[in-house]
């Protein structure tokens, strides 16, 4: 019988991203080890981290360190209305420079490292091409740079600008896949375990109103459907997803990376309690796979 590929799906949800660390620790404890890593936005992030620092507790040790490093960095500023006003009235060519660019490169990115050079689990990175609508994977094709797929697959308006080259106009993965359960599949993932990020406590309550608030539903929104479509896509297919909801004790914004080692802690938590509760349907779940092995063989 041929064995599944295990992926691990990373989402989207910027500094919240921090939980996600926290959670690939819990895993890897627990001897969960992919074949596949799929990421999008923050997810790419980690993902990338993981796959080129090494699948292991001293490379979750490693993002750790990114992680406090990041959060020294002031990455996404937190005055993104004044960089929105910037971006939409493009005030003298004005565009915001890709800030984790230099992040990347020096935490051990090298612009030469192509997608092939990665030993171990395949990386793939999702981005979005607004000039087709349609999700962007790096990594399909092993002569890609890493590089090159981390900096689209984190382009995040207002604080990055969109990527424009070869007719393409390339944003954060989220925007098509903010958990890409649908990329995965389409790489053959067989078994799939998805870091979810999505927190809908950051949506604007109901009697809110303004553009404000009405442009956070519609992208709250989106996105949650989003994730029931391709959970759902899923299920027809007959691949199992493991979904692990990773929310912080209170709702954390995109840009606050002043709480990363609490959230690491909770998701390392969040994951160990799900990892116990799951066992005991696993178990079950391989039972019943014997018991039917072993009617066919007494079939034959």
């Amino acid at each position: 019988m041929r064995k599944r590929i295990l992926a691990f799906v990373l989402g989207g949800g910027g500094a919240r991203g921090a939980l996600q660390v926290g959670a690939l620790r819990a895993l890897l404890e627990n001897g969960f080890q992919p074949e596949l890593m799929v990421g999008t936005s923050v997810g790419a992030v980690n993902a990338t981290y993981m796959s080129v620092h090494g699948l292991t507790l001293s490379g979750v040790d490693g993002l750790v360190h990114a992680w406090h490093d990041a959060a020294e960095a002031d990455l996404l500023p937190s005055d993104y209305l004044w960089l929105t006003t910037r971006v939409l009235f493009n005030r003298v060519g004005w565009r915001p420079r890709h800030r984790m660019r230099d992040f990347f490169l020096t935490h051990g990115l090298s612009p030469e490292l192509r997608f092939g050079d990665i030993r171990g689990s395949r990386l793939i990175l999702v981005a979005a091409d607004l000039n087709t609508g349609r999700a962007v994977l790096y990594g399909v094709d092993p002569r890609q740079s890493v590089l090159e797929g981390l900096l689209a697959s984190t382009a995040l308006p207002p604080w990055v600008h969109p990527l424009e080259y070869d007719g393409r106009f390339l944003i954060d993965g989220g925007v098509v896949s903010t958990l890409p359960i649908e990329p995965a599949l389409a790489q053959g993932a067989g078994e799939i375990i998805a870091l979810d990020l999505a927190d809908p406590r950051q949506s604007p309550p109901a009697e809110a109103h303004g553009f404000g608030p009405f442009l956070g539903k519609l992208m709250g929104t989106i996105e949650q459907r989003q994730i029931e479509v391709e959970m759902a896509l899923a299920a027809a297919r007959g691949v199992p997803v493991w979904r692990i909801p990773l929310q912080s004790e209170k709702p954390v914004a995109l840009w606050d990376f002043s709480r990363t080692d609490e959230l690491i802690g909770q998701g390392y938590e969040m994951t160990r309690q799900e990892i116990a509760h799951a066992q005991p349907r696993r178990m079950s779940g391989l039972r019943t796979w014997l018991a039917r092995l072993g009617k066919l063989r007494q079939g034959t």
